[in-house]
């Protein structure tokens, strides 16, 4: 990037422009010639040859603009006092400082150019007829005012330009940045569900595998409930974790399979006795609430029977599932004092960290504490929004 803020150009482009100089300054030389050769001064060996290789100098120098535009322009608008064909560079210099838009500069290297075009026309014996000093004036004037306009229009284009490179880059950081959000929400997403499909069903698992490992006086047929309660727990974890990775692979087009919802609570209940637990469930729900309350009242109840089995084996739990359009829903899951001693996989730490998020997603608030006895309660409060105000959980 130059100093200016335009990118360097390429050699063509820098011949392009050079070209251009020399082609502006070759009329105003041949003219200077033919004046003093119809004025029959004639032209003289720095005509033919130093004014050339002036020009041909201010013409090098131009090289440097993108560099040093303002010290290259004053040195080639000063040189061109001594150069008819240099005055081509001198508009090229100064069109390019304009490009910089900067009024003090502009205003400096325009006054150098006029004063260097008044020398120029003393520098060479050519006969002014009188009254022209306001046209020798006038139209250096003029010319230098197109090259002005014309360096800050191209000066415009480029601050446009890169004013849309700008937005362009920033939309692009904004928009890799907005998927790594997505990603990361997604992955957190992931995570919990994972961690409720697996956790409470490993966790009966090591309940009754800790049962099996701790009573010998179990007879057979108890031994084999157990060993069927281990079997099917595990294989409801396979067909459930099958689920959640089946999302992962599935076609985007496809639907997700239907999530857990309150009406699914008894089945768990169910298969919470099933497995060894005594738990009771008691529910005054009227109505039916929205699917993320229902589904968070869900996981409300999985978490709990998951952390009873892990921390009090052989407590009584008590679920209580109450709620209405007007008061909101409210889940309470409270066990007493563990009767064995807990037999536990190793714990993750992140159950109810993920659950307090699933809650507050759900506009809820969640509470968990030790109860009177040596007893654990883990409570919830759900609004009961419009289905058509949900959030996904």
């Amino acid at each position: 990037m130059n100093t200016d803020g335009a990118p360097q150009l390429g050699w063509w482009q820098q011949t392009w422009r050079l070209a251009a100089a020399a082609a502006v300054g070759i009329p105003a030389w041949l003219y200077t010639g033919v004046l003093l050769h119809w004025q029959g001064t004639g032209t003289g060996s720095w005509f033919v040859i130093g004014d050339p290789l002036v020009a041909l100098g201010c013409l090098a120098v131009l090289l440097w603009r993108r560099r040093f535009p303002l010290a290259v322009a004053l040195v080639v608008t000063i040189a061109s006092a001594a150069s008819a064909l240099a005055a081509g560079a001198a508009l090229v210099g100064l069109g390019s400082v304009s490009t910089r838009r900067r009024p003090l500069e502009i205003a400096a290297v325009a006054l150098a150019y006029v004063t260097a075009s008044q020398f120029a026309v003393g520098f060479y014996p050519v006969q002014s007829p009188p009254g022209s000093f306001w046209l020798q004036v006038a139209f250096p004037a003029l010319t230098a005012g197109i090259a002005v306009a014309l360096g800050m229009a191209v000066g415009a284009r480029r601050v446009e330009v890169r004013s849309l490179r700008d937005r362009a880059e920033s939309a692009e950081r904004e928009q890799a940045a907005r998927a790594a959000q997505v990603r990361a929400l997604e992955r957190n997403r992931i995570a919990r569900e994972m961690h409720d499909v697996l956790a409470h069903r490993i966790s009966l698992v090591a309940m009754q595998a800790g049962v099996l490992d701790h009573r010998s006086d179990l007879g057979a047929e108890d031994s084999r409930v157990l060993v069927r309660g281990i079997a099917e727990a595990s294989h409801s974890a396979l067909e459930e974790l099958r689920d959640v990775l089946g999302v992962l692979r599935a076609d985007p087009d496809r639907p997700e399979p239907p999530q857990p919802s309150l009406d699914r609570i008894p089945d768990l209940v169910a298969d919470a006795r099933a497995s060894g637990l005594d738990v009771t469930l008691t529910s005054t729900v009227t109505g039916t609430p929205s699917d993320v309350a229902g589904r968070t009242c869900y996981r409300v109840v999985q978490e709990g029977l998951t952390n009873a089995a892990k921390h009090a084996p052989g407590a009584h739990i008590h679920i209580v599932l109450a709620g209405t359009a007007a008061a909101g829903l409210d889940v309470s899951v409270h066990n007493s004092s563990a009767t064995t001693r807990p037999v536990q996989p190793p714990a993750s730490g992140f159950g109810l960290l993920g659950l307090a998020e699933r809650v507050g997603l759900a506009s809820g608030k969640l509470d968990h504490r030790p109860a009177p006895g040596n007893g654990y309660v883990l409570t919830a409060r759900l609004p009961w929004p419009n289905p058509t105000h949900e959030r996904r959980t």
